[in-house]
């Protein structure tokens, strides 16, 4: 009797010892899967679309502005006024799908800006100049309401701007960014010429500056990802595409000095400003025929469907690691020490 009851207590202590020494692999097989799937800031950084929240941001199109000009609101855009170039430093305006469909035909009236209170550029200062009077809001972007529409015809939304470069670069960019608000639902567009690289052309009585170049910024804050691009096209004659002309829009800050979109959150903004991602924008039409031959992007774009078949597991993972944490009330710990 007591050889079968050792014999039971022996075999209890061995199926503890068991069971032990499963728990044991198994947390130590959940810390190393811990240490080789993301950790929260790698899992976003790698894909940006993962943010949870994506709610409507006030005047998320309206930049910094390192050249203090005088911020003059107008039906459907917001514009930068420099009373030293008597130009605008930056046009900023939400572009919507919806507002494409509008019915408003464009009628030249170009006219003093009477909002500005220094008086901005005049008729006269452009009359026999050489240069276009360039829209940096398009008119063709608010044909959704008359009174937007005629207000894009301000001087103040005006530069100089090469003739063959607001008929052919200008405009094809100007398109593309239609087609951006078409494919995405909306996008926030931030426009001027650049102005550190003076000294300028001058025209007119009121020594309107003549850019060098000029710069565009697009955002895609929709789900399921958001995307930014930006441009910088000199300001003359170019058969190049638009698409030679797209760099990060850190990039476009660090020409331009101004931080574009400081209203989103600092992390998603630098992740979002530091990427160029061509592919992801309807610029197809825009780019060279042998594009793909010169270019890593057809890789770019099966590497990532690989990455996403690849990255199921590791995004189950991270999600469930990242419940046993807050289940646990360890997820601050698991963070300080790399688990998540």
């Amino acid at each position: 009797m007591k050889k079968k009851a050792k014999a039971q207590k022996h075999k209890s202590w061995s199926l503890l010892y068991t069971l032990l020494f499963i728990v044991l692999i198994v947390v130590a097989v959940f810390i190393i899967l811990c240490y080789m799937t993301p950790t929260e800031e790698e899992y976003y950084r790698n894909d940006y679309s993962r943010w949870d929240k994506r709610e409507r941001i006030e005047g998320l199109e309206i930049p910094s502005d390192p050249f203090n000009g005088e911020i003059i609101e107008h039906t459907g855009y917001t514009l930068s006024y420099s009373e030293e170039y008597e130009v605008p430093i930056w046009v900023g305006y939400e572009l919507t799908k919806d507002e494409l469909f509008g019915s408003v035909e464009r009628k030249d009236a170009f006219r003093q800006d009477p909002y500005v209170s220094t008086g901005s550029a005049i008729l006269e200062d452009y009359r026999k100049s050489g240069y276009d009077r360039g829209h940096l809001a398009p008119a063709a972007d608010f044909k959704w309401s008359e009174e937007a529409m005629s207000e894009t015809f301000y001087l103040s939304n005006m530069t100089p701007q090469n003739p063959s470069f607001n008929k052919g670069i200008w405009a094809d960019l100007e398109d593309a960014v239609r087609a951006m608000a078409l494919e995405n639902e909306s996008v926030y567009v931030v426009t001027g010429p650049v102005l550190t690289d003076g000294p300028y052309e001058t025209i007119g009585v009121n020594e309107v500056a003549v850019p060098k170049n000029f710069y565009k910024v697009i955002l895609d804050y929709n789900e399921p990802e958001i995307k930014a691009i930006g441009f910088i096209i000199p300001n003359e004659k170019s058969n190049k595409s638009i698409a030679e002309y797209a760099m990060s829009v850190d990039d476009v800050e660090e020409i331009t000095q101004i931080d574009f979109f400081p209203l989103l959150n600092d992390e998603e903004e630098s992740i979002i400003e530091e990427r160029l991602e061509l592919y992801k924008w309807p610029l197809r039409a825009f780019l060279p025929e042998d594009y793909e031959a010169d270019t890593d992007t057809s890789y770019v774009i099966e590497n990532t469907k690989a990455e996403e078949m690849e990255m199921k597991f590791s995004d189950w993972f991270f999600i469930f690691k990242n419940n046993i944490f807050e289940l646990t009330g360890t997820k601050d710990k698991a963070k300080r020490i790399g688990l998540i």
